[in-house]
């Protein structure tokens, strides 16, 4: 029996479990995928409920370095990712998006001159005050393979001076979504245990550091939140929850607090809120996805396509912003959709399989 090319995938945190759904049930046909968390995403809720609800094989590395500052996690990462490629001595190296755990993993294959594969590249917010801008930056510039999700990024790369092994090939979230949203409406029964009705409530989501770490910021959106009157569900982040109470930031009575939920619960809630408000890239595209109203708690976004086609709107942490948002943004537009057909993993394979077989 021929022997498969071996890919060694790191993951670290919710979006990359996601977007593993969608691109390792297809890559396995032809690889041999060796799948290493780095543990970035500590929390059960937040790693090993995706593991069982998206059938993503369990990992065969945990790393368990999700803890400390930004350079300790990084690089605790990039010594115990360096140790795996030496055991494992990988054809390649695949890492999704813009974490601390996508930066080592593309520096450690890097180092060991093993080609690299950048699922979702070439994303910008032009924010380098975004950790997430700073890896995705250093990550696109020592990858071999870029697999980028719209046109947009292709440009960013393009101003960069970065054009070999760039491709085109739409978004694997959305593969995921288009799978996992029925699946969702089917099984999830978080509505029930909440005792929520459709269209009924407002969803939200905080985790960025740039509005987690500033007390200022975080105070404002919550007081926003409160003085709106609207029924709002917050699953928040243990980060998120850690701030909170460290700044004694009082909650009205109208914002509920639950627990970080599993992806099926998530993408359910997200489908049945009014509106949701977030500063998650990959909530945001989840919404526009879904056809759900937007409200970005930030100044910027690498997802400028669901800006223009006018299911997002920016709000930064501004009270009045937000407030005005939550009562008068209410798009009517067709959804013009720049994200792919939903058959992205399989591009992603089929090139890879060709630059393996050296074409």
């Amino acid at each position: 029996m021929e022997k498969r090319p071996k890919i060694v995938t790191v993951l670290g945190a919710r979006p990359q479990f996601i977007k593993a759904a969608a691109l390792s049930h297809v890559l396995k046909e032809d690889f041999e995928e060796i799948l290493v968390h780095t543990g970035q995403h500590y929390d059960s809720n937040m790693s090993d409920v995706f593991f069982e609800e998206l059938k993503i094989s369990k990992p065969d590395y945990h790393l368990n370095a999700g803890a400390g500052s930004h350079g300790a996690m990084t690089g605790k990462m990039l010594i115990e990712i360096e140790k795996v490629l030496e055991i494992e001595k990988p054809d390649f190296v695949l890492v999704y998006g813009d974490t601390n755990s996508t930066l080592a993993g593309a520096l450690a294959a890097s180092k060991l001159l093993i080609p690299v594969i950048h699922v979702e590249a070439g994303l910008r917010s032009f924010n380098k005050a975004m950790p997430e801008e700073q890896n995705r930056i250093l990550t696109d510039h020592v990858s071999d393979l870029l697999f980028v999700p719209t046109q947009t990024a292709v440009e960013h790369l393009k101003k960069e001076g970065i054009t070999e092994g760039v491709h085109l090939v739409g978004d694997v979230m959305y593969d995921g979504m288009l799978h996992f949203s029925g699946i969702a409406r089917e099984k999830s029964t978080i509505l029930a245990q909440l005792n929520l009705q459709e269209k009924q409530f407002l969803l939200c989501t905080i985790h960025r550091a740039e509005n987690t770490d500033d007390p200022d910021k975080l105070k404002t959106v919550f007081r926003a939140l409160g003085k709106s009157g609207e029924q709002i569900v917050l699953p928040l982040h243990p980060r998120t929850l850690k701030c909170v109470e460290e700044y004694g930031i009082p909650i009205s009575k109208n914002v509920r607090i639950i627990e970080p939920v599993g992806y099926l619960d998530m993408v359910r809630l997200e489908g049945a809120a009014k509106k949701i408000l977030t500063d998650s890239g990959g909530i945001q595209k989840e919404a526009f996805f879904l056809g759900v109203p937007c409200i970005t708690l930030r100044e910027e976004t690498e997802w400028v396509e669901t800006v223009e086609n006018g299911w997002n709107t920016l709000t930064g942490t501004s009270e009045s912003r937000i407030l005005e948002a939550i009562v008068a943004f209410d798009p009517k537009t067709e959804r013009k959709h720049p994200f792919g057909d939903g058959k992205s993993a399989q591009r992603i394979r089929d090139r890879i399989k060709r630059v393996g077989a050296g074409a």
